[in-house]
């Protein structure tokens, strides 16, 4: 079963990171990543740029109204999603709480993922990592 999990955290504590303190949860996480990659686990993980960088477009009006900036204002934000592919949500679970283990401090939300629609791009777009 396919599940989401989506990585909060206080967006302003982890961007104000040094690159050693940012090179350093990352690489924690791929060890992480690594594993359930090799497990077949693992699909798409991907880390937002900050809010600043948002852009939202609210449907409470003709025309519809584009703000800049998040959805909501929050104490924690999205910060990064990850794919998964699991037996079951105590699997999921488990994966959350490596990814946890692996960068504390935030909040993990597992959801089930309803619909999927493969990348039918070909090739896929190339990404570079910030």
């Amino acid at each position: 079963m396919l599940y989401a999990i989506l990585c909060y955290n206080d967006e302003d504590t982890v961007w104000s990171w040094s690159q050693e303190e940012d090179k350093a949860v990352m690489d924690r996480l791929a060890v992480v990543n690594e594993r359930l990659t090799k497990a077949g686990k693992m699909g798409a993980s991907l880390r937002l740029l900050p809010t600043t960088a948002a852009t939202t477009l609210r449907k409470t009006q003709d025309p519809p109204l584009v703000i800049d900036g998040p959805f909501a204002e929050t104490k924690e934000q999205l910060l990064g999603f990850y794919i998964i592919d699991v037996a079951d949500l105590e699997d999921a679970l488990g994966v959350a709480r490596e990814l946890a283990e692996a960068n504390p401090g935030g909040a993990y939300e597992i959801r089930p993922i309803a619909l999927f629609n493969p990348d039918a791009r070909s090739p896929a777009p190339s990404t570079t990592h910030q």
